[in-house]
């Protein structure tokens, strides 16, 4: 177990190897909040320091992370596929596992950890024990000032995380170090303002917080009881092992669109301040609206011209191109699908890439987010085992469970996470892709129900089909009745107990029954009585002319062949 002077030799060699990397992350900050004069000042004329365009950096990457965020489905399976025990021991750590994800709010982080995935090139997820709770909770790391360290096997060995806060809140936040925090200076409130940089170390030994600035001052100090260190790293892939962001390298030709559109805005408030040239006639002059000036030669009068070079504005044009290349961030993403220097045709092919960097991201989170739900289940079944009981929604349906980590969980932390075939696209797209393969013969409606981008309960839901289809029959059987009753009528029958039936099947719907309901009432089929003891049975009359059927041959059951002798057509 290293010792804390030992950590923070290491994490001053941390520093100095990623010095580049964050120089960098704090680039991109920068320009993603606007502040671009903090990085290159000379860019900027005087008085102008903010940015007169679009921030296409911070758009792009918002609209990015809200696509790439929607959290993918969880799914415990087992090997026993004819065990009906073995299918519901996964079925319930399926639920036990979406109950992490739920309880951590999960699915809000993501919008934050997307954007920092996709802007600093890795997103640090940490599993934490909440005792409040009794359950493991996850929590998005930010990558500014994380420090991961990996081995051979690129498995993280160490994670370091560097906080600034003031020393206030530091006080604040740990009072019984306020002496060793402020010092011989502690009465000057001016100091509790100033800057402290605080550092987080986490190994499979432990979990480290002190303040290197105060002699490496140890705040707290935990035994890590799993021997395992609880976080997990999800990196975009690259050419190296340095994490890279998605618009490391295009923030320089945002710098440059700005400064031309200063430059532009600075030519345009000078050509309508030209100077007056004016013949030498004039000899008096007058400023402000409808002022007269009295001249030989009027034409002569005239502001000095201020030339713009044509070829400024082509070359904000192709900035503009070289940052949607760089950035694989297509312009029908905006809604502008064919205004373009490039052609129509090429812009909607340029959404091909938009999706596969979805993809790449979605595997790197798929792959981070199966470690990350199997350290949840060790945390669980070590430190919380006990019964408890938990409730969520899962596909659309609420649950509540009891469950007891040792038996229901029982060393089985293997987890199944993927994205749907769909995800990542748009709905049109998916839904317009999903019905071709439908109709196709190449999926199946199930499968179809279950990859679309947004969640349900398939089972509930195909029960709910089923009954809308059923019902549509009925409704349609009815109407079919209805249709017959003229026909029955040139053949002599009575339709009118048909028609009582069809006007008691709408009074029903009208008072809010079902129509199976409504049916099954109207056309409940009539029991005989069962005559009392000792009685001798009477025979059943037969059906007259005004039931709308034809009189049977007299006699017990009557001939059948008389019978239907007597039908018409």
């Amino acid at each position: 177990m290293l010792s804390v002077e030992q950590i923070a030799q290491k994490v001053a060699g941390l520093k100095a190897r990623n010095a580049g990397r964050d120089a960098r992350m704090g680039d991109i900050t920068a320009v993603r909040k606007g502040q671009m004069a903090a990085i290159a000042p000379d860019m900027f004329p005087e008085g102008m320091s903010q940015p007169m365009i679009a921030n296409f950096v911070d758009v792009a990457a918002r609209d990015l992370a809200e696509v790439l965020a929607p959290l993918p489905s969880l799914n415990c399976s087992t090997t026993n596929i004819t065990s009906d025990k073995a299918k519901q021991f996964a079925d319930k750590r399926t639920l036990i596992a979406n109950n992490y994800i739920q309880n951590s709010r999960l699915q809000t982080q993501m919008y934050q950890g997307a954007d920092w995935y996709l802007t600093y090139g890795f997103l640090p997820i940490v599993v934490e024990p909440d005792t409040d709770s009794g359950l493991p909770r996850i929590r998005v790391e930010n990558p500014m000032g994380s420090y991961p360290e990996f081995d051979r096997y690129n498995r993280c060995v160490s994670f370091t995380k560097r906080y600034v806060k003031t020393l206030g809140e530091l006080v604040v936040d740990f009072p019984e170090y306020e002496s060793q925090l402020v010092g011989r200076q502690g009465r000057d409130m001016s100091d509790y303002n100033s800057l402290v940089e605080l550092v987080r170390y986490r190994d499979k030994d432990q979990e480290v917080l002190f303040v290197p600035a105060r002699s490496n001052l140890l705040l707290r100090r935990i035994e890590n009881p799993l021997k395992e260190i609880l976080i997990r790293v999800a990196f975009k892939p690259g050419i190296d092992d340095e994490p890279r962001g998605q618009f490391d390298d295009i923030m320089w030709v945002q710098l440059a669109r700005a400064r031309f559109s200063l430059l532009a805005m600075e030519a345009a408030e000078k050509s309508v301040q030209a100077p007056l040239a004016v013949p030498s006639d004039v000899q008096e002059f007058a400023f402000g609206p409808d002022a007269v000036l009295r001249s030989q030669n009027p034409q002569g009068i005239r502001r000095v011209g201020l030339e713009l070079p044509t070829g400024a504005f082509t070359e904000q044009a192709l900035l503009q191109q070289e940052m949607r290349l760089g950035a694989r961030y297509p312009e029908g993403r905006t809604g502008n699908l064919d205004a373009s220097i490039i052609t129509g045709s090429g812009v909607q092919a340029l959404m091909g890439g938009f999706d596969t960097q979805i993809k790449a991201g979605q595997q790197v989170l798929a792959d981070t987010l199966e470690d990350v739900i199997a350290l949840c289940f060790k945390v669980d079944e070590s430190l919380f085992d006990f019964d408890k009981t938990v409730r969520g929604l899962h596909q659309g349906a609420p649950y509540e469970i009891k469950y007891r980590p040792s038996k229901d969980i029982k060393g089985d932390h293997s987890v199944e996470v993927r994205y749907g075939l769909m995800s990542g696209l748009d709905p049109n797209r998916a839904l317009i892709f999903s019905l071709q393969a439908l109709g196709a013969g190449l999926v199946s409606k199930d499968f179809v129900m279950r990859e679309l981008p947004w969640s349900m309960n398939v089972s509930k839901e195909q029960e709910r089909i089923d009954i809308e289809k059923n019902r549509d029959a009925l409704n349609a059987a009815i109407g079919a009745l209805s249709q017959a009753i003229p026909a029955m009528a040139s053949q002599g029958a009575d339709p009118t107990p048909m028609i009582e039936k069809i006007a008691k099947v709408i009074d029903a719907r009208r008072n809010g029954k079902a129509i199976e309901d409504a049916v099954l009432d109207v056309f409940k089929p009539i029991v005989p009585e069962t005559p009392e003891p000792g009685q001798p049975e009477q025979p059943a009359p037969p059906p007259g002319p005004e039931a709308g059927m034809p009189m049977a041959a007299p006699g017990g059951g009557g001939d059948i062949a008389g019978l239907l002798a007597q039908l018409g057509a």
